[in-house]
């Protein structure tokens, strides 16, 4: 098959093109490289720096292509409490754009990378699609509204839809920026450095923190899986883990004496978060296979800038 992964040099885009082109299938990735390091990309992907809003470069790009994976966005929580118009600009913008050039050259489906964040706060957990969002950032509230641009154009203009709901991935190669990393790679780095890892609110929070080569897998799956257009599909790990947990965990596999400090909580984030994936299941055949504490000692493995922080 011929693909088209928008946001291919980020965490999860270069992940997945590396794996559809080990498949031996054709993989054309773009990315305006704000975040994402074309380096992560094997050669046989056919990279172009660009802007998911530059429809001429998109239609260039989308010819014979069979499906699209749109992972193009702008995903710091933190970062979308400042810049919630360009969060709007990139995520939801960026959507109609790509949709608009779908339509235009007539490629007939699309695999949409939500988030978990869509859910916010719920008093019921496992977290399944049918709950009413609750969005408690801009970051969260545009990708739910690309998520229903997606599925309304795709209905009005006769494209396959599948969105799924990303929980928190984690992995080698994780973006690592300057402010408000990720928690898994940067607890990695703190502990291997000796450093401390802060908990908020006492860490009670809880994630579904999933592995990247298990997000991988479903996304491969959702290209060709029969009856999905239109859905919306958690992807997880089905298990729930409080922040503490996961500090304790991060500890006991690097061997590190790092401190657990606790602040205040301050981040407009959920309380719990956890996916049912019940749906998955049954609509894409996805099972998630990779265990946090396995995750975890596959990513310090992998991951050459863990062994770089234990010379530091």
């Amino acid at each position: 098959m011929n693909f088209l992964i928008t946001g291919a040099a980020g965490f999860l885009g270069s992940s997945l093109a590396n794996q559809l082109a080990r498949e031996g299938h054709l993989v054309r990735g773009l990315d305006d490289l704000s975040s994402g390091d074309p380096d992560a990309l094997y050669k046989d992907v056919h990279f172009t720096r660009g802007d998911v809003n530059d429809r001429p470069k998109l239609w260039s790009l989308l010819q014979d292509v069979d499906c699209v994976y749109h992972l193009a966005a702008r995903v710091r929580v933190a970062e979308s409490l400042l810049y919630p118009r360009e969060y709007t600009e990139v995520n939801v913008g960026g959507t109609v754009s790509l949709m608009e050039a779908m339509r235009d050259v007539g490629v007939r489906r699309v695999v949409f990378a939500s988030s978990g964040a869509v859910y916010g706060d719920q008093q019921e957990q496992p977290l399944n699609e049918a709950a009413a969002p609750n969005p408690r950032s801009p970051y969260a509230v545009s990708k739910l509204a690309a998520e229903y641009y997606v599925r309304t154009i795709g209905a009005l203009w006769g494209i396959e839809t599948v969105c799924l709901r990303i929980f928190n991935a984690y992995g080698p190669g994780q973006h690592l920026p300057p402010s408000h990393p990720p928690v898994v790679p940067a607890w990695l780095r703190q502990a291997m450095r000796g450093g401390s890892l802060v908990v908020h609110g006492e860490g009670r929070q809880t994630r579904d923190f999933i592995y990247v080569n298990d997000v991988v897998r479903s996304l491969t799956a959702a290209a060709t899986a029969p009856d999905v257009n239109q859905l919306v599909v958690n992807v997880g790990s089905g298990q729930e883990t409080s922040m503490r947990d996961l500090a304790q965990s991060i500890l006991r596999i690097t061997g590190s004496d790092a401190e657990i400090l606790d602040a205040p909580r301050s981040e407009a984030g959920a309380s719990r978060m956890c996916a049912d994936t019940t749906l998955a299941a049954k609509m894409l055949g996805f099972q998630p296979r990779t265990s946090l504490e396995d995750g975890l000692r596959q990513t310090l493995q992998e991951d050459p800038r863990f062994a770089q922080a234990v010379r530091a």
